[in-house]
């Protein structure tokens, strides 16, 4: 749980980003839009610096990177009076508690007993999404646009399959012949890079075609199995 000492660190951080607003030109002059390009530049050195086994100190600065970012865009929001940090978290940890009812009780307090295995909590946790938006009827509504075409590949197989869809390789269910997929990650990079590699040669953008195949698969290729 978060210690007085805790939440004083991060009061001096929010009171730190507050006065850089008010007094240096250049943060006073950061607006949302400006920030989009900071934010996914800080979020893929996380990604990197994990990946590469960074150790803890290295691990602790990228994700404070991260942490800026939230609070300037809070700052923002705060300053033309919408929301502050503290509505960011009140939220984020209701929603926490909300959607893992495997968990917690309406109240927040832990459940007496907790599920044993991760497919009854994928469940649990698909059934508090559709409690909340009962109107969301699309799998796939809520998957950023922007996402990478294979992030945005996985992501969609992942919620065709939750939904009980088809996920059956487009090029399969086309009758083209689709290559063993090989059996480590090692391989399988070797492979879509090969992939790419081919598909410049042949003057074709590898990632908007596999954002076109993402498109077509999410506007009705899957279909109830």
């Amino acid at each position: 749980m978060p210690t007085s000492a805790d939440k004083s660190s991060l009061d001096t951080l929010i009171g730190t980003i507050a006065a850089l607003r008010e007094h240096c030109p250049w943060m006073g002059a950061l607006t949302h839009e400006s920030l989009v390009e900071y934010l996914i530049e800080e979020a893929y050195e996380v990604v990197d610096s994990i990946e590469a086994g960074a150790v803890d100190d290295e691990l602790r600065g990228e994700l404070g990177d991260v942490l800026l970012q939230v609070v300037l865009h809070a700052r923002l929001a705060e300053e033309r009076g919408s929301f502050d940090f503290a509505a960011v978290a009140r939220d984020i940890n209701a929603k926490m508690i909300r959607r893992n009812r495997h968990v917690f009780k309406a109240d927040g307090t832990l459940q007496d007993t907790f599920p044993a295995t991760v497919e009854e909590i994928i469940l649990k946790w698909d059934a508090a999404k559709r409690a909340e938006k009962p109107e969301r009827t699309d799998p796939f509504e809520g998957i950023p646009p922007h996402l990478p075409a294979l992030a945005a590949a996985q992501k969609s197989l992942d919620r065709a399959a939750r939904a009980g869809f088809a996920v059956k390789a487009q090029g399969a269910q086309a009758g083209v012949v689709v290559p063993a997929i090989p059996a480590s990650e090692e391989a399988l990079g070797e492979l879509l890079l090969a992939i790419v590699a081919g598909a410049r040669d042949q003057g074709l953008d590898a990632e908007r075609a596999l954002r076109g195949a993402v498109r077509t698969f999410q506007d009705g290729q899957g279909r109830p199995s």
